[in-house]
Parts: structure tokens; sequence; C-alpha cells
């Protein structure tokens, strides 16, 4: 089952730093080197750490659409 949240990253202000990468417990967040992070939604569980360590701002935790 799916976590009703998720974290997005905003990737013209995402500066690969790997703050998130590091940050999140179950590994959602990779940083493509030199260019931006990615999650996986399907790993992450939207519990934040990611968001709160960011130095660019760059990361926001969304609620998923209802289907």
């Amino acid at each position: 089952m799916a976590s009703k949240r998720y974290a997005t990253i905003e990737k013209t202000r995402c500066v690969a730093c790997g703050a998130c990468e590091t940050a999140c417990p179950l590994g959602a967040v990779k940083v493509n080197k030199g260019c931006f992070a990615k999650v996986a939604e399907d790993k992450c569980v939207g519990c934040g750490k990611c968001e709160a360590v960011c130095p660019a701002n760059s990361i926001k935790i969304e609620s998923r659409a209802k289907v």
C-alpha cells in the first residue's frame, strides 16, 4: 500500500548536493551526479527528512492524488 504523501523535487532549484539522498531512511532519493535528485515514488513515504535538509529548498512533500 502506497503512502498518502511523497517528496517532489523542483529540478531547476536542486543543486545536487546529496543531502537528501543521505537523509532518506528508505533510499528513495538518488542524486544524478551534477544534475538533480530524483525520488522513487514507490519507495517514498513522505516522511519529510529530505525536505528538512535541502539547502536549496527544492523538495516539497505532496499528497498523492486519490485514484
